[in-house]
């Protein structure tokens, strides 16, 4: 029986592109959860902000200042960590999520879908691989923010995956298809969906509002981290339920199969 899964959504806001000054703080906030839950989740670029106009600068190597600290705060307090930072590797830039086990293994996936309205794809090369990582007993497929726009790139097929998670930098005036596409991933995908969002102002005037939310596999909302605020919000998935509600209502059996060509 795979045990209940614990995560800790941390919203809060970023120091705009000051990589040292934000890991230091968010290294905190993990600490805070310390005991408390299996998988800490950051918000999208938590080192520097959705600064794509200074990524030539802020870019760093794959094992570089970011990744070295994450990978010490999860053994240090023994959880796993997922979010988003500015890599460079090869002579290309990507905005690179990562799953960080407390054994010291990443695993990594490069946003597919870039923000071409705030001129993502003229700094950022996009990915092409899904990423479905096992935890716990769980399989947790991870995503970037402006990816939870296209349902075919997370579609859960064979139910691949549990959980499902979205690390963003999501503006408030698109509050409204935040909360209506979370949910509607959770209920297509008979899924846990989880989306993390920053809070605050960033170096553009943009203004983020949070509202990081958890869904269950029915589209009912089972945590909710609010608005405009800095916080932590844990909860407890329960795998048993998912099972239960996935061989009662088998509707993943219908679905069409397809392939995705990149």
């Amino acid at each position: 029986m795979v045990e209940d899964l614990r995560i800790s959504m941390i919203q809060s806001h970023i120091i705009w592109g000051d990589r040292e000054e934000n890991l230091a703080y968010y290294g905190e906030l993990i600490r805070r959860v310390q005991g408390r839950s299996d998988l800490a989740i950051l918000p999208e670029t938590f080192t520097t902000g959705f600064a794509i106009n200074e990524a030539e600068r802020l870019a760093e190597p794959v094992d570089g200042p970011t990744l070295k600290a994450v990978r010490q705060w999860a053994a240090d307090y023994d959880i796993a960590i997922a979010g988003s930072f500015i890599v460079e590797e090869d002579g290309r830039r990507y905005n690179r999520a990562f799953f960080m086990t407390p054994a010291g293994e990443a695993f990594f996936y490069d946003k597919r879908h870039l923000f071409r309205m705030a001129g993502e794809d003229t700094h950022f090369s996009p990915g092409g691989k899904r990423l479905i990582v096992p935890y716990k007993g769980w399989n947790i497929c991870l995503q970037v923010c402006y990816d939870l726009r296209f349902p075919v790139w997370s579609r859960n097929q064979g139910n691949a995956y549990d959980l499902l998670v979205y690390v963003a930098n999501w503006p408030e005036p698109r509050r409204k298809a935040w909360k209506s596409l979370l949910q509607a991933r959770a209920i297509e995908n008979m899924a846990y969906v989880c989306g993390v969002n920053r809070v605050g102002i960033d170096g553009n005037g943009i203004m983020f509002r949070g509202d990081s939310l958890v869904y269950d596999p029915k589209g009912k909302k089972i945590a909710d981290a609010g608005k405009r605020e800095e916080i932590t919000r844990t909860c407890v998935l329960s795998h048993s339920a998912l099972e239960e509600f996935r061989t009662k209502f088998p509707a993943w059996m219908d679905a069409d199969a397809f392939d995705i060509h990149v």
